[in-house]
């Protein structure tokens, strides 16, 4: 129910999405110093391969790989990648919230899993552990797991464009108490499904899976704290 609103939005939509994705975000750079030179580094929801842009632009050199479910997102990474030397680059068509997912990956090991902007999307809280875990098995013994959450509930603006279920034909008893619809983009014709996941609860479904906090801190938007990032070890 939920996966099908997301699913359709990105696919309805992925040609405006990518153009409103298209700058390098502040806390990128706080990403960094966890992510070993030539390492190898996947990129769960890569959409349109920003964050690939954003290690060849800081002289990062190593393996690639980005999964993602939108064939249009992953089009454009592909074609953003092409002028990339000196990365070792793959995408992959892949649904996350499908449990098999990590099986057509063929890759046994990865010094650093990235997951940004995912975790919000994830509906049902045991969903989200399940999916941190899966997570936590394909990331080395000294490897990163780094996530990132989006805070809308800290601007306004962004809480202005909270809309009720019934606007997309769903009750409040079939949603969890922390889900919400969002509407997106120019006349607000977009509708997107986000989990509001704070400081306490990313910890916590971390730790759920065998997840150690390592580090954790806000930045992005106009306000400066509109994504929340955590690195994490394998317990």
């Amino acid at each position: 129910m939920l996966a099908r609103l997301n699913q359709a939005f990105y696919e309805g939509f992925a040609e405006e999405f990518a153009g409103t994705r298209e700058g390098l975000l502040p806390g990128f750079d706080l990403i960094l110093p966890h992510v070993a030179p030539a390492s190898n580094v996947l990129d769960l929801g890569c959409g349109n391969g920003r964050f690939l842009r954003f290690l060849s632009e800081r002289g990062w050199r190593g393996s690639y790989t980005g999964l993602d479910s939108s064939a249009r997102l992953l089009q454009l990474a592909t074609e953003a990648a092409t002028g990339i030397t000196g990365i070792r680059a793959r995408f992959m068509r892949s649904d996350l919230l499908q449990a098999d997912w990590p099986a057509a990956l063929a890759l046994s090991s990865a010094e650093a899993v990235v997951s940004l902007a995912v975790l919000h999307h994830i509906p049902g809280r045991e969903n989200r552990s399940d999916y941190l875990a899966q997570c936590r098995d394909l990331v080395t013994e000294t490897g990163v797991v780094i996530l990132s959450t989006w805070q809308f509930l800290q601007a306004p603006r962004l809480r202005a464009r909270i809309l009720p279920w019934s606007a997309v034909g769903i009750g409040d008893e079939r949603v969890e108490p922390d889900d919400y619809l969002l509407a997106w983009g120019q006349g607000d014709l977009g509708r997107r499904y986000c989990a509001w996941i704070g400081p306490e609860e990313l910890d916590r479904l971390a730790r759920a899976a065998g997840l150690a906090p390592v580090a954790q801190y806000r930045s992005d938007g106009r306000e400066g704290n509109l994504n929340l990032y955590g690195v994490y070890r394998r317990q």
